[in-house]
């Protein structure tokens, strides 16, 4: 739904490195951002087939739009879940995390519309610290130091999710290996090199070197060592919840 981040800064638009220009989504400012960000969500949903996202869990809840089968980068629609309804009839819905903004953007989705599997993976990020935490079955799996926002372009805080996972064909350019796009966008850049303003997570390359981790000088991404962003993306999956602190 959203552009992938690349050199260093939110939505920076390279076609070569997958990042698609996409469109903000319509019905975006009407969805109601959810509180209380936790790490306590525990499924992932995989859309099947294009889907109706509703404001309440039912089908005379106002529709909001459509969800796709596929995101813009031609990999699985996976989105992580946030809660379950039944009705009476003993129909599932699901409440997902949307890749749009405002952050936080929540909406129901008919049950039968996805599969759901359980993700036993958790990612932390303190911005404080300038640390990112995985967690796996909630134990401290492994922890790498990171390059955070500046205070003029901070990364935003709240609970989002891995929107994709883009191996990159060269890891010397800025964002170095992989780009792990968020379901997160920057509050301060609502575009960026044209491209929407959304958070990453990825490596570091060329001129990102000069930032040392440990430090807050991005736009808004979260930097890694490319040797931190590889063993993230061979261990964790997309659609796994990202914390943000």
């Amino acid at each position: 739904m959203g552009a992938s981040s690349a050199s260093g800064a939110p939505g920076a638009g390279r076609p070569a490195a997958g990042q698609p220009n996409s469109a903000p989504v319509p019905f975006a400012r009407e969805l109601a951002p959810v509180s209380r960000p936790t790490l306590e969500g525990e499924w992932v949903a995989t859309v099947v087939y294009p889907t109706a996202v509703r404001r309440a869990p039912s089908f005379h809840g106002k529709q909001l739009g459509m969800v796709p089968a596929v995101t813009p980068w031609g990999t699985p629609e996976e989105l992580l879940v946030l809660g379950k309804r039944m009705n009476p009839e003993g129909r599932t819905w699901l409440r997902v995390r949307l890749d749009v903004r405002p952050n936080g953007s929540a909406v129901w989705l008919d049950g039968q519309d996805a599969t759901v599997h359980r993700d036993s993976w958790r990612i932390l990020v303190s911005r404080s610290k300038r640390l990112l935490t995985v967690f796996y079955d909630n134990h401290a799996r492994i922890a790498f130091r990171v390059v955070v926002g500046k205070p003029s372009t901070p990364t935003p805080r709240g609970l989002f999710a891995i929107a994709a996972e883009l191996r990159q064909p060269t890891n010397t350019d800025f964002e170095g290996s992989w780009v792990m796009p968020l379901t997160a966008h920057s509050d301060v850049l609502q575009r960026f090199a044209g491209g929407d303003g959304q958070i990453a997570l990825h490596g570091r390359g060329g001129a990102s070197l000069l930032d040392p981790l440990g430090t807050a000088r991005s736009h808004g991404c979260i930097r890694l060592a490319d040797s931190a962003i590889g063993w993230i993306a061979t261990h964790v999956p997309v659609g796994t919840a990202v914390l943000v602190v």
